[in-house]
């Protein structure tokens, strides 16, 4: 095939309403008919600031008359409350030391994930309290919280927490159980005699 006979090149191309079953667009339409949207659409009163930067200057950080942050955090069954203020990094579970509270280091290291990730290990006290599910369900719903309760401190930390994960509440709870089976998807045992 000829460079001159492929479809694509515009000596060969018919005009528009000539054979070809396909109209071509050409830019010179394109162009005509997006000012034509344009001049349609009505114009806004005040354009908004997009980025991401714009918006984190216009938040104002949330902060009680004592000098703390608040958020709630949650994850299975466990809903934590947590309150941070500026501190030397003493965290309070139940009016229990955090060691205490959680005995796996694993749990401890979970709810210092978010203090890790901001840089801010040892700056702020958080005193929490927490309730339903188990330590493991109450360890993450400590770290949603603290998490929560940081934006609200600092709104500049928010993009890089959220990056991370951390402000996003895990939705994933225990299913309930079914009738007709053991448990909720677990069938009775099948015996053919």
């Amino acid at each position: 095939m000829a460079d001159d006979d492929k479809p694509g090149n515009p000596s060969t191309a018919q005009p528009a309403g000539q054979g070809g079953g396909q109209r071509p667009q050409t830019f010179q339409g394109l162009a005509s008919l997006r000012q034509a949207m344009a001049a349609a659409r009505p114009m806004p009163a005040a354009p908004a600031p997009t980025t991401s930067a714009a918006a984190a200057i216009d938040v104002q950080p949330q902060i009680d008359e004592f000098g703390r942050a608040y958020a709630t955090g949650k994850r299975k069954n466990a809903v934590a409350r947590v309150w941070i203020k500026p501190g030397n990094g003493a965290i309070t579970v139940n009016d229990r030391e955090s060691p205490v509270y959680f005995a796996r280091p694993v749990l401890r290291m979970l709810i210092n994930q978010p203090f890790v990730a901001a840089n801010r290990l040892g700056q702020f006290d958080v005193v929490c309290t927490v309730k339903g599910g188990g330590l493991s369900g109450q360890a993450g719903a400590v770290r949603h919280g603290i998490s929560k309760a940081l934006t609200c401190y600092e709104p500049g930390l928010r993009p890089l927490l959220k990056s991370q994960g951390f402000l996003t509440r895990d939705s994933r709870v225990v299913e309930r159980k079914k009738y007709g089976k053991a448990k909720a998807r677990r069938s009775f045992q099948f015996s053919k005699r």
